[in-house]
């Protein structure tokens, strides 16, 4: 059950927090919406409640799950799927999935691919679109500022190590 000042993920858009609940008329129905503020973009969205489940809107990770990013993030690297098209899909199919873990793994993926070779186009929109969901959550998570949970992500891939960068 979700309520207002709850912090929640909505897959790929990322984190926010519910703001309210409100009844709107659409169509002539009326219905109830959770309206949430979106963390990095400020944006404002409106979810009936009756499709909180559909569209896979879940409750910000804990510290458990916190360690588990942190390892994901500090670890090797998927072997490169192909091309650059098999690849896209795949990495958009675990956004979509709303699995911060999943996320992890897409930006550690491509960061690292960035290293070796340039990203085409699409794939560095796609790092920009996974690297902002997996921050905001965190944001929310660790109750800190977007810049330290960014800088701590950038270093945990960088140091492939996850005993060297501390949070």
């Amino acid at each position: 059950m979700v309520a207002i000042g709850d912090k929640v993920v909505y897959p790929m858009h990322g984190a926010g927090v519910v703001e309210a609940l409100e009844e709107h008329e659409v169509l002539g129905k009326k219905q109830y919406y959770y309206v949430l503020t979106m963390l990095c973009s400020g944006m404002r969205v409106m979810i009936p409640q009756d499709q909180v489940d559909q569209v896979g809107l879940r409750a910000v990770v804990g510290e458990t799950e916190i360690a588990r990013v942190k390892e994901v993030l500090s670890g090797l690297p998927e072997q490169d799927t192909g091309n650059w098209n098999r690849r896209i899909n795949h990495n958009l199919t675990k956004i979509k999935s709303g699995s911060i873990f999943e996320v992890a793994e897409v930006v550690r993926n491509l960061m690292k691919q960035e290293v070796g070779r340039r990203l085409s186009t699409a794939e560095r929109r796609l790092l920009d679109t996974a690297k902002q969901i997996l921050i905001s959550e965190l944001v929310l998570a660790c109750d800190k500022d977007v810049d330290s949970v960014e800088s701590w992500v950038d270093g945990l891939i960088q140091k492939n190590s996850a005993g060297q960068v501390n949070f």
